[in-house]
């Protein structure tokens, strides 16, 4: 019986299983249609089936088990709930036969139900147990009608006709049932963010959280295998909430669909943002790295793929976004169902390690996917390690070429795609034969002699082993190989195999390798060796590779086996001499008797020469008197070996002077002189003193050695000095040495001559010290004494010394004894000796300090009393200025301040040292009233420096009543003595109580001062101020009176030539004279000058008095020229190019060239004065040779003038106008040039040694009126410049008379001549101007000639 239609359903599934014995193509139909008939009664159904066939196997039974999907569809969807109680309760196993089929229906269940839902759409949900299969999973729709009843079954949408698939009973495979998945997601809220809602304990949170998490329920919950939803949190910005939701794989649109159901479940208020859902997907990415172990310089391949279409990918590195672009390149490739991104990194570095990101992006209006994955990469560095780093191979070595070295590089892992390659680089090319062995590569050298050449001994060769992967990273390691060879070292000798104590000899070693690294000597005798330590016996260089060893003065020490040894890296290559020093007495060691005696004609006068008993050589000595020479045999005195000469001299005939000495001759036949024995041949009548001392006269003196025949040490160095006085001998002076020192000294002589000085003078120097301590009363009376301890500090101050705290302290203590103020006395008897033993004590500090060698790149300060030591080493960090500042125990202070652009032109570990010094100034000589007013202070630099080098010091000022400072330098080259106070090169700026000098060189300096008082002016200075008075006025009047004139003296061409020179002369003359007066008058105030403004002074004066005689002879040219061409003439701009070229330039190449050649050699000008130098340069020569020349050349003018007049020629006029014509134009010329020659004479008279006092009055005189000899003869005796001077005057009168009208225009070349300075100017450059007035000019009458010849003249 049908049921009432309420409403429609369009479908009802049923699932039918019976068993069955049938054939594959059994037919069905009746059976199935029997089947809905049996079970529905009449009620009609329209059937539409899809079948699924299962296969069952069994073992016991053949039958097969069918599921057959019915499709049932109702009208009305009341009767649903029947059939499903129908089928519920219905009994089945039913047997039937259809169609001779024999089955049995075992069970009828209602799968899937599908209620319209408009259109073509349904809404299907599965029933209890059944589940949709999973390959419609991802396209199950949540139907939009939804009832918001939690209990009813999910429904999706689907299309009608549905064919399915449909549900199927539930099984681990089915859509849902698989293991759930976290999506992060979340969505904004468009409120204002409170507090409240980062605390999860209050209640705002809390019920956000609660209907957020219902209305997520309700909407997700539909979604495939759905479990739960979570809010994890809220962030500002709005309201963000952040929420996971936990369920099965759900596709893009699921998830939009789902999130436009959530505002059904969520009340208006919270203003949900439906366009701001977001899903983050973190697991679902395949993120794949390659190559899995990444090195330095690979290509690496970043691959994201996700199952699902997506075109917008980003990459990120650490955060930050990548574009593409080198190194980054990408590829992306998006199918159906996947997409795929490709990030390549290409020759990746260790800074492209970290943290990787790719992001997929799907967005619609009102949901966006995200797919994230992140990797993190590790780049490593592809490291080899070598056997060997650095290996010496040497080349000849026997052992080498049979066992060759074997180079290796490793890395730490196994590369299957590795290569390895070898490279070879340097001089010498020897390669080998390379193979592999698991992670490391291996390269044998094929090392043969023949590609070692010595020349290239020491030369590197690189050896590579480049390791690469098959990706692009690769490496290398250089093993770098020296190539020794084994040098082939000669020594050779400048002796045979012995040489005498004494003698020099030198010892040459070769060797075939030149780039060595070392040269060592050794001298072996017997068991002990020792190493020669000499800087300045030894000379090296390198091509060829030479080693000269120079002995100078063998002792005992040099006597051995020399080793010679070269070395290169560990390579030692040696040869050897023996030298066997022969036993000579040193001629400082033979001791003479007497040194200087007198003697008496044919009575025997006793020579003799000792020396010490401790020698084992016999001797042969002789006595040479006079060029005779006498054997004599030796007798033992004491510990002294005598040998006795009694001389008689025979030649009587007057009082001479005899010199005798001894030689000594070994037995490999070398020799030494003894020092000269004076012997003073006397009358007998003369004789005042005879005793066992010796004869002598009156007055005269007897010199003994100081013999001590019982000392240990044989005898002492020095003399004694007798005088004949009241017929007895007395001691004048003992220069007698004390034992100490005399053995000092000794020792001394030994140590500069021994193998190993630089190592023995630290004892020496502590045992000088404490000997000069012990014996400071000895020296504070005996000259000798305080002389040999300067000696013995000039000896060991060339030797280097280590800058060591004590040895510095031991070497200043000794200088600081010697120049205590009790010794005085001692000081004044040394410096009256001909080389000055003050002088000498200052140069051994100076070279002492020269020769410090550094300790650890330092020079420690030391103090000694009366001196102080500082110092700096030059290091390539020194950028900074010398600044040293030194204070006595008298409070005085000097500084020092070298500037860093000084320093930084010295070489690398140079040392700078200065020493101060309180007292040593005050014992150097000084000519009064001068005296030292300050510190002294030694500057040395141990560099090789340039000629020039600057150094400021400032000094305080000891005495401050001394006025005019100097600053000087001690000069060990100045005078006769050969050393003396010198002040060239520094300058001194005089701060009130300080003195800075200025110097640009480096040795001793202080400040010299003297008593303020005013130099004595001298009668030749009054001459020289008054007369360059008289001169300079002379010149302007003389300038003046040519301006004033030109117009009427320039009307012809010999006229304007003449006054052209005579007023270059006097302007010529006037610049000379006032740089003349302005240099004498500083000089003469003892103010201290600029030696840039005495160099510039000394230029002006040279070029300025140079140009007055060559402006004279351009003066005798002219009037040459007239008097001997006279038909011949040259145009008057040819005549003054000619004499301005002579007039200024020669004088101004003259006065280049000599300051160019004398200037750098710092002699271009005197001492004392602003003028040319003449004792170093002589280049005063440079005036005076052209101004004899010059003044000879006018006075051979002045001949031919006296001779034309005297005696004319055919053709010459010779009446009386033309003889007095040409007796006026020589007039000039005949006066003049005798006048300035002969001052110029007795200058250079004054030059001379010892010239008389008159020579230097002559000059000064006739040089300070040269100006008004030019007034005089030049210009005021001209006749035609007075006839000028009375008509202008006369003119000027007549004038005043006449009206304005009356008009003067005046045209000049060049500047307006109505001034008279202008004209000046003009008349000084030859140019004339021309006047035009309202009378009329007379012109003269007279032939060309003759007014040229007048005008000269006049």
């Amino acid at each position: 019986m049908p049921f009432p239609i309420t409403a429609g359903l369009h479908c009802l599934f049923l699932l039918v299983t019976a068993c069955c014995q049938t054939s594959q193509d059994s037919n069905f139909v009746p059976f199935i249609q029997y089947t809905i008939d049996s079970a529905l009664g009449e009620q009609s159904f329209q059937t539409e089936m899809q079948r699924q066939k299962r296969n069952m196997l069994t073992f016991d039974l053949p039958s097969l088990e069918y599921t057959v999907d019915i499709e049932v569809s109702l009208m009305d969807s009341s009767f649903l709930e029947q059939i499903k109680e129908h089928f519920k309760n219905l009994s089945l196993s039913i047997s039937t036969n259809i169609s001779n089929v024999e089955m049995t229906l075992s069970d009828i269940n209602i799968t899937t139900v599908c209620l319209p839902s408009g259109g073509n759409n349904s809404c299907c949900s599965c029933e209890n147990g059944y589940a949709w299969p999973s390959a419609v999973c991802s396209d199950l729709i949540t139907c939009p009608s939804v009832s918001l009843s939690p209990d009813l079954p999910c429904a999706y949408m689907k299309e009608m006709p549905f064919y399915g698939p449909y549900c199927e009973p539930q099984t681990e495979d089915s859509c849902g049932m698989g293991e759930p998945i976290v999506m992060n997601m979340s969505v904004r809220l468009d409120r204002d963010f409170s507090d409240d809602l980062k605390d999860s304990s209050s209640e705002s949170y809390k019920k956000y959280k609660a209907d957020l998490e219902k209305a997520f329920d309700a909407s997700y919950g539909c979604l495939p295998g759905f479990v739960s939803a979570t809010v994890i949190g809220f962030r500002p910005g709005s309201i963000f909430v952040d929420y996971e939701v936990k369920a099965g794989a759900a596709s893009f649109d699921q998830i939009a669909n789902s999130n436009k159901i959530v505002p059904q479940f969520l009340v208006a208020l919270y203003q949900l943002n439906t366009t701001s859902f977001t899903r983050e997907i973190t697991n679902k990415t395949n993120f794949t790295v390659s190559p899995v172990d990444i090195f330095e310089g690979d290509t690496v391949r970043l691959i994201c793929e996700i199952n699902s279409t997506s075109t917008n990918v980003t990459w990120y590195h650490f955060d930050q976004l990548i574009s593409v672009g080198f190194p980054y390149l990408m590829e992306g490739k998006v199918t159906s169902l996947t997409s795929r991104s490709i990030l390549k990194i290409i020759n990746v570095t260790m800074k492209d390690s970290g943290s990787y990101r790719c992001t997929f992006t799907n967005s619609n209006s009102v949901f966006t996917e995200i797919y994230k994955a992140t990797k993190t990469i590790a780049v490593s560095p592809l490291y080899i390690t070598s056997n060997l780093n650095d290996i010496s191979v040497t080349c000849n070595s026997p052992e080498v070429q049979t066992n060759s070295p074997l180079l290796s590089c490793c890395i730490d892992r196994h590369l299957p795609s590795l290569t390895i390659d070898w490279k070879v680089n340097g001089a010498i090319n020897i390669t080998g034969v390379s193979s592999f062995s698991g992670n490391c590569t291996e390269y044998k050298l094929n090392v043969s002699e023949s590609l070692c050449p010595p020349e290239k001994s020491g030369t590197v060769t690189t050896y590579t082993c480049e390791l690469q992967t098959g990706l692009g990273a690769r490496c290398s390691q250089n093993i770098r190989v020296t190539y020794l060879r084994t040098a082939h070292v000669t020594i050779s000798s400048s002796i045979n195999s012995s040489v005498s104590e004494g003698y020099a000899f030198n010892l040459r070693c070769e060797s075939d390798v030149s780039n060595y690294d070392s040269i060592s000597w050794k001298i072996q005798s017997g068991n002990n060796t020792k190493t020669v330590d000499c800087d300045t016996c030894i000379e090296n260089s390198k091509f060829p590779a030479t080693s000269v060893l120079t002995v100078k003065a063998a002792t005992q020490d040099w006597s051995g086996t020399y080793i010679c040894t070269f070395s290169q890296k560990h390579l030692e290559s040696s040869a050897n001499v023996t030298i066997e020093v022969i036993s000579l007495p040193g001629k400082q060691n033979i001791l003479i008797d007497p040194i200087a005696a007198a003697t008496l004609c044919k009575v025997q006068q006793a020579l003799e020469c000792c020396i010490n008993a401790n020698t084992m050589e016999d001797y042969t000595v002789t006595f040479v008197v006079q060029q005779h020479e006498t054997q004599v045999g030796k007798q033992k005195k004491g510990n002294l070996f005598c040998y006795v000469y009694n001389y008689t001299e025979t030649e009587c005939s007057k009082e001479k002077e005899l010199r005798a000495y001894c030689r000594f001759i070994n037995r490999i036949g070398q020799e030494v002189s003894s020092k000269s024995i004076r012997l003073h041949l006397i009358s007998d009548k003369d004789v005042s003193c005879s005793d066992s001392l010796g004869i002598g006269t009156e007055g005269t003196t007897l010199i003994k050695p100081c013999c001590e025949l019982d000392s240990p040490d044989g005898f002492t160095k020095g003399n004694i000095i007798y005088k004949c006085s009241n017929k007895s001998w007395k001691v004048e002076r003992n220069n007698c040495l004390s034992v100490p020192i005399n053995n000092l000294l000794t020792s001394a002589e030994s140590l500069v001559n021994s193998p190993e000085a630089k190592a023995n003078l630290p004892n020496y120097l502590a045992e000088l010290k404490e000997i000069t301590r012990k014996e400071q009363s000895i020296i504070n009376s005996s000259p000798a004494n305080l002389g040999a301890i300067v000696t013995i500090l000039d000896m060991v101050s060339s030797i280097p010394a280590d800058a060591e705290e004590l040895i510095i302290q031991n070497f200043l203590s000794t200088v600081d004894s010697l120049v205590a103020d009790s010794t005085t006395e001692a000081w004044e008897d040394l410096n009256k000796e001909d080389i000055f033993k003050s002088s000498l004590l200052l140069r051994s500090v100076e070279n002492f300090s020269l020769h410090l060698q550094p300790v650890n790149n330092t020079i420690p300060p030391v103090s000694a009393n009366t001196l102080q030591l500082q110092g700096t080493v030059v290091t390539e960090n020194s950028n900074s200025d010398y600044k040293k500042n030194f204070r006595s125990t008298e409070n005085l202070t000097v500084n020092v301040l070298i500037d860093e652009t000084e320093i930084q032109t010295l070489t690398q570990n140079s040392t700078i040292v200065s020493v101060m010094y309180s007292k040593l100034g005050h014992i150097l000589p000084l000519e009064k009233p001068k005296s030292v007013n300050g510190l002294l202070i030694t500057t040395t630099v141990s560099s090789n420096r340039s000629q020039k080098f600057d150094i400021n010091m400032t000094f305080a000022k000891k005495n401050l009543s001394l006025k005019m400072p100097q600053c000087v330098f001690w000069n060990f080259t100045f005078d006769k003595h050969g050393e003396g106070w010198d002040s060239r090169g520094c300058t001194p700026t005089n701060v009130e109580d300080y003195v800075i000098c200025s110097c640009n060189h480096l040795t001793t300096f202080s400040i010299l001062m003297s008593p303020d008082e005013s130099s004595p002016v001298i009668f030749e200075d009054y001459i020289t101020y008054i007369g360059l008075a008289i001169s300079i006025l002379s010149l302007v009047i003389c300038i003046i009176i040519e301006s004033l004139v030109w117009k009427y003296v320039t009307n012809n061409t010999t006229s304007y030539m003449r006054h052209v020179c005579i007023l270059n002369i006097a302007t010529s003359l006037l610049i000379a004279d006032i740089w003349f007066i302005v240099t004498a008058s500083i000089n003469d105030q003892n103010q201290q000058m600029s030696r840039g403004i005495c160099f510039v002074a000394t230029f002006f004066i040279h070029l300025f008095y140079l140009c007055v005689f060559f402006w004279m002879v351009s003066l005798g040219l002219i009037l040459f020229y007239r008097l001997v061409f006279i038909l011949h003439n040259t145009s008057k701009t040819a005549q003054k190019a000619v004499a301005f070229c002579l007039g200024y330039g020669c004088p101004f190449v003259i006065a280049v060239i000599t300051i160019a050649v004398t200037l750098p050699k710092n002699n271009y000008t005197r001492k004392d004065v602003c003028w040319l130098n003449w004792k170093d340069s002589k280049a005063l020569l440079a005036f005076v040779i052209p101004a004899l020349i010059i003044v000879a050349m006018n006075l051979f003018f002045t001949a031919v003038v006296i001779i034309k007049i005297l005696r004319p020629t055919i053709g010459d006029r010779s009446n009386r106008q033309e003889r007095n014509s040409l007796f006026q134009i020589g007039k000039s010329v005949a006066i003049l040039t005798p006048l300035l020659g002969l001052t110029w004479g007795f200058g250079l008279a004054t030059i001379i040694k010892n010239s008389h006092r008159v020579f230097h009055i002559l000059f000064a005189l006739l040089n300070a009126l040269q100006g008004l000899f030019i007034l005089v003869f030049g210009t005021l005796w001209d006749k035609k410049i007075q006839e000028a001077l009375l008509k202008r005057n006369s003119m000027s009168k007549w004038s005043s008379q006449q009206t304005k009208s009356s008009s003067l225009i005046l045209v000049t070349p060049m500047l307006a001549m109505s001034y008279p300075f202008s004209r000046t100017f003009n008349n000084l450059c030859g140019k004339t101007g021309k006047y035009r007035v309202s009378s009329s000019e007379p012109s003269s009458s007279s032939s060309e000639n003759t007014s040229k010849s007048y005008s000269l003249l006049n």
